[in-house]
């Protein structure tokens, strides 16, 4: 790969920038998730859950809202230090965080159709939706990714 030829700055300016432009993408997703889970308890149909299906929702919930808060904080961190010398503790958290925030986003994700499927199917289709989105994001979020890897790669 050729080199950049960019200072250490700009190379954390440019991380920044990636970064926060990556969580664009995913936060109305998030958004929007986590909206349906908070409407869902007033639906008429709820009263209808079991016990499984009530715990498996304060789960996806807690999955949901945590990785809301780990997506969003970079943007925080990022307008509370920017002027403060402190770019590269901001780009090294910020991507801790955004991926820890994708983990729990994965979680609840996989949850949320779980219990979707759990409660219209049954639960021989729920194994199988659950097992198969897990294996989707294992894969397609982070195991492609990280295999991809080389030695000692910048970015």
């Amino acid at each position: 790969m050729a080199d950049r030829h960019e200072t250490e700055l700009e190379r954390l300016d440019r991380n920044l920038d990636e970064l926060l432009a990556s969580l664009r993408v995913a936060l109305p997703g998030v958004q929007v998730l986590f909206a349906f889970l908070l409407v869902l308890p007033f639906q008429n149909r709820f009263p209808e859950t079991t016990g499984f299906q009530e715990k498996l929702y304060m789960v996806t919930l807690l999955c949901v809202a945590l990785s809301t808060f780990l997506l969003i904080a970079p943007t925080a961190r990022n307008r509370l230090r920017f002027r403060h010398s402190d770019k590269q503790w901001v780009v090294v958290t910020a991507n801790r965080l955004s991926i820890a925030g994708l983990v729990l986003l994965g979680v609840g994700m996989v949850c949320a159709l779980t219990l979707v499927t759990d409660f219209l199917f049954g639960a021989a289709l729920t194994i199988a939706v659950a097992a198969s989105g897990t294996l989707a994001i294992g894969w397609l979020w982070f195991a492609a990714p990280l295999r991809r890897a080389g030695p000692d790669e910048r970015s």
